[in-house]
């Protein structure tokens, strides 16, 4: 008796842990009916069930159908077992369609486990088709129900290996660590012949205090971190009181503690969901004014981040990445064939800069002050820490800074970036190495650098005029408005003379990382006026570049960047706009009007009715543009770059045929720096997509909202409570 009790308490329990859940369709066939149904195991994969019948006709359409129902169960679950009568005689090894059904299924990666008959006249033709799952004992039974036999099978499917904890290396560094610092530390204890040896003697000694008074401690963390409201006093107290009443139950077995262990669980859960709420309230209530933190606390609320897999975080697939983003930037650069040579006759310079100006304490700290608490694992002293601290080390880094400054080197310590892949949109399969943009992080002292640098630059660039009059990106007082409205008003003025406007927005293939710094060096001197040990800094800042990829605790080895601007930098996108430079004269050269953002390039004409040479220039222009990138390395996606024409709908169509005579596509739509243009430029389209964004924020704040609390007089409540 007590054994069948066992046994049914097994059973209890496997069905309390087994969750059913009717999926919905993959999409209507006509050539197959099929039913699907997902099971969910604790500690398991979810398992994707799928039972087919096809007909016994022939249809031609069966391969082309299943093929579009495996594109997206296959991507959508790693387990997969699809079973039914598929009416395919796979036991002839001659038969046409049972070599296009296994074809498919070999290139899906499925496995087909029947090998006898499953029909009274011998033919196989119930099938059972898995992936991800184990398979054993599959037997065929006559059970005289039909003239289809029934197949029988046990699976398995393998658990989710369990994240084992990382290693992780810290010091803990808290208020008295800053107080031991900043008695110990002793600027007068560093020096160095050049610049990298003053920056070696800065760390070692910073290095020597932190081993002192905050050692580096070896630390097993868990791959899943704790919530931060999980830390309250009150929460670890009840936890605690909950785990006494729960042994004591499993100790006693008697009723009366199973109720109290189950009155303590209720108490837990209701203070943890109650500091929850105070928690992410209180988040909400201090950025009631800053919108975008306000919905990004929302949004991570309803969407949680998207975890790396677990069989990602390994040295060899960090070494696997790092190859991959430089094989893609060298792709790029040996894809473009440059045949014919433009030249542009450069601007005369009046003035030169020869040389930075070494910088005062004062203006180091001001700069420090200034920048963003980012910091990474290639900074000695963590930001925050370091602005703490920063009057004890303040004299050892204006040293740094001027001697790289007299001497035209760029430390090479400075020259490393740490990248981590991001996956580029939520969805995405995250084992596809392509679905993941790389994140640059430079050491924080080589930003204070930078910054300095970046300053006295464009203090130089604006007293000549250097910047391209029509460049919004990465300019004082320009932005994408700026860019959106100049070319929204031309087309405006346009329309008002009654005439129609064609604008082709182009579009660039990784632009930032197929920079040559040869033809940079050679702007930066000729168009510029940029030469002595100004030139010789900004050359030793760009060469010897390398990176490594971090993914957790695992590194990658280190690899070389022999071309593009620094990613994540503070000159980089100055030094592209510079590079850019000639661009907008070849534009001008064909009377074309044009405006730029960045990588971003619009260009566009205005035209009477019967009127096409405006549009012939056009044409000659994005042939000359895409000659002038080549020449400069930089590749045109063609794919990308977009037509639109405004103006009456007549004309518009006139002009659109005449668009099309030379193979340009307009299009009745186009994204321009996140808005969305249309060809009346009326923005109902934007509007719409505006609004839908709106109600999808006001949605998750509305999946977020526990009670609304009506207030009383003399009581103050909040108005949205955070479950």
């Amino acid at each position: 008796m007590n054994r069948k009790y066992e046994k049914i308490k097994r059973v209890e329990a496997f069905l309390h842990c087994l969750e059913i859940i009717l999926q919905p369709a993959f999409g209507v066939f006509s050539s197959f009916e099929y039913v699907s149904f997902k099971i969910e195991l604790k500690q398991t994969p979810p398992l994707l069930c799928i039972v087919m019948y096809k007909p016994p006709q022939h249809s031609q359409s069966f391969t082309d159908d299943f093929t579009e129902m495996l594109s997206v169960v296959c991507t959508d679950f790693d387990g997969l077992v699809i079973t039914g009568d598929f009416n395919v005689h796979v036991d002839n090894v001659n038969d046409r369609n049972a070599k296009e059904l296994n074809a498919v299924l070999e290139t899906f990666g499925l496995i087909q486990h029947v090998s006898c008959p499953t029909h009274s006249r011998r033919h196989t033709l119930d099938l059972l088709i898995t992936r991800g799952v184990t398979i054993y004992n599959v037997s065929v039974v006559d059970v005289a129900l039909s003239d289809h036999f029934c197949v029988f099978f046990d699976l398995s499917v393998a658990p989710k290996p369990p994240p084992g904890p990382a290693v992780v290396q810290r010091r803990q560094i808290n208020e008295s660590t800053r107080a031991q610092f900043v008695e110990m530390i002793n600027p007068e204890n560093v020096s160095g012949a050049n610049v990298d040896e003053m920056l070696n003697s800065v760390t070692s000694s910073i290095l020597n205090v932190l081993d002192a008074i905050a050692p580096m401690k070896v630390q097993l963390r868990k791959h899943r971190q704790e919530a931060p409201w999980r830390n309250d006093d009150l929460v670890r107290a009840q936890k605690q009181q909950c785990r006494r009443a729960e042994r004591k139950w499993r100790k006693s077995k008697l009723q009366v503690h199973y109720g109290i262990y189950k009155a303590e669980l209720y108490a837990y859960n209701q203070i943890l969901c109650r500091t929850r709420e105070r928690y992410f309230s209180e988040i909400i209530g201090s950025c009631s004014s800053n919108s975008r933190i306000l919905f990004t606390t929302v949004n991570r609320l309803t969407n949680p981040p998207t975890q790396l897999p677990i069989e990602l975080v390994c040295t060899p697939k960090c070494n696997e990445f790092a190859v991959f983003f430089n094989d893609k930037v060298q792709g790029i650069k040996k894809a473009i064939n440059s045949t014919t040579h433009i030249t542009i006759e450069r601007p005369p310079t009046h003035s030169k800069l020869t040389h930075f100006i070494p910088v005062t304490d004062q203006t180091v700290q001001e700069t420090i002050t200034r920048l963003s608490l980012s910091t990474c694992c290639l900074d000695v002293l963590p930001t925050r820490f370091l602005k703490s601290v920063l009057n004890s080390v303040l004299p050892s880094i204006t040293q740094i800074v001027n001697m790289s400054l007299q001497s035209g080197i760029f430390p090479e310590a400075l020259k490393t970036a740490v990248i981590k892949p991001l996956l580029k949109k939520s969805g995405l399969d995250p084992t596809v190495l392509n679905n993941y943009r790389p994140i640059s992080n430079l050491p924080f002292l080589g930003k204070v650098l930078e910054k300095v640098v970046y300053q006295q630059l464009t203090d130089f660039l604006l007293l000549n005029n250097s910047f391209d009059v029509f460049q919004s990106g990465f300019r004082p007082h320009h932005s994408t408005e700026t860019a959106l409205i100049k070319v929204t008003n031309d087309i405006r003025l346009n329309t008002d003379d009654g005439k129609v406007s064609v604008l082709i927005l182009l579009d660039l293939s990784a632009a930032f990382d197929t920079v040559d710094h040869g033809i940079l060096l050679h702007r930066l001197q000729d168009w510029v006026g940029i030469s002595g040990s100004a030139l010789s800094w900004l050359k030793s800042y760009l060469e010897d570049r390398k990176y490594f990829v971090e993914i957790g605790s695992c590194v990658s080895d280190y690899m070389g960047l022999n071309c593009g601007v620094p990613q994540g930098s503070i000159l980089g996108p100055l030094l592209f706009n510079l590079y850019m430079l000639p661009l907008g004269q070849l534009i001008c050269s064909n009377n074309i009007s044009y405006h730029n953002y960045a990588d971003d390039t619009l260009i566009y004409v205005s035209l009477t009715t019967g009127e096409y040479g405006p549009v012939d220039s056009l044409n000659h222009c994005l042939q000359q543009i895409s000659a002038w990138m080549q020449n400069n390395f930089l590749q045109l996606n063609s794919d990308k770059t977009e037509v639109i024409v405004f103006g009456p709908q007549k004309q518009r169509e006139i002009v659109s045929s005449y668009l099309h005579s030379l193979s340009l596509k307009p299009s009745n739509q186009v994204r321009n720096l996140g808005v969305i243009m249309d060809s009346d430029l009326n923005f109902n389209s934007h509007i719409k997509s505006v609004t839908s964004a709106a109600f999808y924020h006001l949605k998750n704040i509305a999946k977020n909202q526990k009670h609304n609390v009506k207030a009383r007089p003399g009581d103050t409540y909040s108005c949205i409570c955070l479950q």
